[in-house]
């Protein structure tokens, strides 16, 4: 028996089967017309009385089908007559149909693409490949029904104390703020006025992130890719973006060369135009970079969220702000999820938080949507004349799932602008912010001494071989 008529047999005879496996078949996946035909009748009879048909009633709707031939009907029919309830075992059914599914999706997927390829008229777009590939080959069944709480106790106790894999920074009070670096699955903001850091911030955790051996997408809606790049440049090569344009060709190579000695990961730089690019675009993006370049990010940078659109909402549908920003961090969110990383963005304070030296979450910009959505976010604050001569920078938390936000709620950090760095500062500026003592979760639930040992300070030397 062909697996197209297993599936439909039991579609008829076995309830419990047809509701498992009917979310994830298409009419599509049947090649003979004929099974296109009792499938089609069959899906019809369940979305009308939320039950599957039986023998009886699949021929009732195949004989008042309008527009079936004698001869389509004739064949129908026989197979019809020959389906007889079987004791197939369920699990190896629903592998079986799973991976006919899985099959068929695949091919399908790859006769759209060369039609595709084929096509002179220019109406389809090669770029919709990958996408049409990636769910392809995404086509599973959801095996998983929910969390039995007594049952998955142990699951639990296993998951509590299973060490998360994390992104770390390269500064010391956002390891400490953020239990050593940055979960998969999340989205994190910067909140900052004009000028105050932003775009700075997000190239240089993506440069430390590089040279520490992780894939990188920064993804620019402000500033061309060459703009971007500079920044990197200037912040990894240690010399100001100012040398850049007046450094010989020679001494630029040789740096490059010690930079690729050090530097383990990937960095690629995509530009956008402002507002034309959401997580559509994106996860097109991602899926185009694992195919072309094999390349899959650790961490994504999106510089930044207010200038992204939403795909839920059209472009210049009449919306409020709160609406919009809200969707769109979101959906940023659900491509963390989606693509098992940690996301980092950023968003502009509101008119009134341009000179404010002391920044909340009532000063985003916009939408208080945004907030709601972010796993991780903090103020960039320009806080003082006096704290801009000595080049640093206060940082504020605002929201933190990660650990406790009154605990170290501001610190300092130092920036070089011309450099376009950000570093450690000696821990005597620290003293009239810090508001707490220092807490490591991270080995909760051993020796009180081990917690207690001194922290190891962050070499702030890191790039010195590039000098």
């Amino acid at each position: 028996m062909a697996i197209e008529t297993t599936i439909l047999t039991h579609l008829v005879f076995d309830e419990e089967y047809g509701r498992k496996v009917i979310p994830f078949l298409k009419d599509e996946y049947f090649q003979s017309y004929n099974d296109k035909l009792l499938f089609k009748l069959i899906t019809d009879y369940v979305n009308k009385y939320n039950n599957f048909p039986s023998k009886e009633a699949l021929a009732i709707d195949l004989t008042n089908k309008d527009g079936v031939n004698e001869t389509t009907f004739k064949e129908c029919r026989d197979i019809i007559e020959k389906m007889e309830p079987t004791d197939s075992e369920f699990s190896w059914l629903l592998d079986q149909t799973e991976k006919f599914c899985q099959d068929r999706a695949v091919y399908n997927a790859i006769m759209s693409s060369i039609q595709i390829l084929d096509d002179k008229s220019g109406k389809t777009t090669k770029g919709a490949i990958p996408q049409i590939l990636s769910d392809a080959l995404a086509v599973s069944f959801d095996s998983h029904i929910g969390h039995d709480f007594i049952e998955d106790a142990d699951n639990r106790f296993e998951f509590y104390h299973q060490k998360e894999i994390r992104v770390p920074f390269d500064l010391e009070y956002f390891n400490k703020i953020t239990q050593g670096g940055l979960p998969k699955k999340t989205l994190n903001v910067a909140l900052a006025g004009t000028g105050v850091g932003k775009s700075l911030f997000m190239c240089h955790c993506a440069a430390a992130n590089m040279v520490a051996g992780l894939n990188v997408l920064y993804i620019t809606l402000e500033m061309a890719e060459e703009r971007i790049a500079e920044r990197i440049d200037a912040n990894l090569l240690d010399i100001t973006v100012d040398e850049l344009k007046l450094i010989p060709k020679d001494v630029y190579d040789k740096k490059m060369d010690r930079l690729k000695s050090r530097a383990k990961g990937k960095l690629i730089v995509k530009e956008y135009p402002t507002a034309c690019a959401g997580s559509a675009n994106f996860r097109h993006l991602l899926n185009e970079l694992k195919i072309k370049k094999n390349f899959v990010p650790d961490i994504i940078y999106i510089d930044y969220l207010n200038i992204c659109i939403s795909s839920r909402i059209k472009n210049g549908a009449n919306v409020n702000s709160y609406t919009l920003v809200k969707s769109i961090a979101e959906e940023l969110r659900g491509l963390a999820v989606e693509f098992n990383v940690p996301i980092v963005s950023a968003t502009q304070t509101t008119r009134s938080g341009y000179s404010s030296s002391d920044l909340g979450l009532e000063d985003t910009s916009e939408s208080f949507g945004l907030p709601a959505t972010a796993d991780f976010m903090f103020a960039l604050v320009k806080q003082s004349e006096t704290m801009a001569d000595l080049n640093q920078i206060m940082v504020k938390q605002l929201k933190n799932r990660y650990g406790d936000p009154n605990i170290n709620s501001k610190f300092v950090i130092g920036v070089d602008r011309s450099k376009m760095r950000l570093y450690d500062v000696e821990q005597s500026a620290q003293e009239d912010l810090l508001d707490g003592p220092v807490m490591d979760n991270t080995k909760f639930g051993e020796e009180d001494y081990e917690r207690s040992l001194p922290k190891k300070k962050f070499n702030k030397g890191m790039f010195d071989g590039f000098k």
